[in-house]
């Protein structure tokens, strides 16, 4: 199966990438900016452990499931936590005035679900229980990728920067979680690596207009 991106798309993709990794330490530099960077991340991880105990199915659900949802709720309130760390009381919900780039952060998620859902409904003819299973295996996997490139890049720009904020506990169970997710795909579908690849895609293009938003956000504050 072809990726359905050009070169030029990729490039682009891989450039956000490196812009992400530039504007990290102002963000780091700047305690509100900071705690609201903070707060964004913690929504992002409860939107995806919400998202997976939607997908449970109320008979079927395995230890794995559940152990994965539990553990991103825990990243939310570890990443909750953290925010203390740049002052009290700071970011106390997920309302717009305490998230960085809101709309697209928010919806950064909800997106993708729709679109492998989309996918796999047309590619694979799924319905039901079945669709619900087989998007939160691609969606997780794609955000499980994305979140074993990020967290290491936020944690070596807060080393940077002296920060007294960490994730190192996270990117641990991340790598593990990714792991977990292979293991999961190669007994849904023999051809897992081809499905995952496209959600792959979709989310990268996702992350691109993400960053984008906090870009022109950090401009324009």
């Amino acid at each position: 199966m072809k990726s359905f991106f050009k070169i030029g798309e990729i490039s682009k993709i891989k450039d956000k990438e490196m812009e992400l990794i530039n504007i990290l330490p102002s963000i780091i530099a700047d305690n509100a900016l900071h705690a609201k960077w903070l707060n964004t991340l913690s929504l992002m991880e409860n939107t995806g452990a919400r998202k997976i105990s939607a997908s449970e199915d109320p008979l079927t659900v395995t230890y794995i499931i559940l152990k994965h949802a539990a553990e991103e709720h825990r990243h939310a309130f570890y990443l909750k936590k953290q925010i203390e760390k740049n002052g009290k009381d700071a970011c106390p919900t997920y309302a717009p005035e305490y998230l960085l780039a809101p709309a697209y952060s928010k919806y950064y998620l909800n997106q993708l679900d729709i679109q492998v859902s989309r996918y796999l409904k047309q590619a694979l003819k799924l319905s039901g229980k079945d669709l619900r299973f087989a998007a939160y295996l691609l969606v997780t996997y794609a955000i499980e990728v994305r979140a074993d490139e990020l967290y290491p890049v936020y944690q070596e720009a807060l080393e940077n920067a002296g920060s007294k904020v960490n994730v190192k506990s996270i990117i641990l169970e991340e790598e593990g979680h990714l792991e977990e997710m292979i293991n999961q795909l190669k007994q849904f579908s023999p051809q897992w690596e081809q499905h995952a690849q496209i959600a792959v895609e979709y989310e990268s293009k996702l992350f691109a207009d993400w960053v984008n938003a906090l870009s022109e956000e950090l401009v324009s504050a």
